[in-house]
């Protein structure tokens, strides 16, 4: 079992509520303090002379914005605990920015992991205040560095994670990457308060692996999980990312779909 698992319990009881919600109130921030807004950063490192393949980025901010949540450090009474808690009891927020050359080299000074995926790297840092980012990342573009879609990927491996895309929704490498990491956190969350701890040590011992696709119109419409998440999830084993709407997508879209496999 995963000392460091019980701090996703706040997002695995707020699951199936949060997607039974109204498109209206998910973005709706009124209970919110400005001041006192936290967010995990996560750095995709893009260099300009070359560039990552876009599936890779994505898979390993995937991986590394779970790894923080179950870092041994974040476990209770170890150092990354408190500012993880406080951060899971609020709303997920997550700023991805860009990093190349010296500044990427910067940013592993700050407390968080990274995660190597087939030539891309991903450090998804330690969430805090958004008020008080440290100004080696809040000095970091949070848009300009665009990927394209990859052509002519291999098929998904069976014995992973497939964090599947909405094929009708149009969002930057960094909106997907935020996406991403929110879909391998509930994955977790729910695989450990279904008492999966042995899948889930598991899967951490292995480094969270996973793929990233987008889906065709198909088979995100047999995975979504429709008007009875908790059923999807109990049946099926499938999880639904759904966005709150600040950026770049509707207020209340599905983003996201993923089953944990051999289901």
């Amino acid at each position: 079992m995963l000392a460091t698992a019980s701090i996703l319990d706040p997002l695995a009881d707020r699951y199936v509520s949060w997607l039974r919600r109204s498109a209206a109130s998910t973005v709706d921030t009124s209970d919110e303090v400005p001041e006192l807004v936290r967010a995990m950063p996560m750095v995709l490192r893009i260099e300009k002379a070359d560039p990552p393949s876009r599936a890779a980025v994505l898979a390993a901010a995937a991986s590394s914005a779970i790894a923080v949540c179950l870092d041994p450090l974040a476990a209770p009474g170890q150092p990354w605990h408190d500012e993880v808690h406080a951060w899971m009891c609020g709303r997920i927020h997550k700023v991805s920015r860009r990093a190349r050359g010296a500044h990427w080299t910067a940013v592993q000074d700050l407390p968080g992991v990274t995660v190597s995926h087939s030539g891309a790297e991903v450090r998804s840092l330690l969430p805090g205040l958004v008020v008080e980012t440290p100004r080696v990342v809040g000095r970091l573009q949070i848009s300009g560095s665009e990927l394209p879609e990859d052509e002519q990927l291999s098929a998904p491996p069976a014995t992973a994670p497939v964090l599947w895309l909405n094929p009708g929704v149009a969002m930057t490498v960094g909106k997907a990457a935020a996406q991403v990491g929110h879909a391998t956190m509930l994955l977790a969350a729910l695989l450990h308060a279904d008492g999966r701890d042995a899948d889930l040590a598991d899967w951490a011992a292995a480094g969270f692996p996973c793929a990233v696709r987008k889906a065709a119109p198909s088979r995100w419409h047999d995975l979504h999980p429709g008007d009875d998440p908790a059923l999807a999830w109990k049946s099926k084993r499938v999880v639904a990312v759904r966005d709150a709407g600040f950026t770049e997508v509707d207020p209340g879209t599905i983003t996201v779909i993923t089953q944990w496999p051999n289901v």
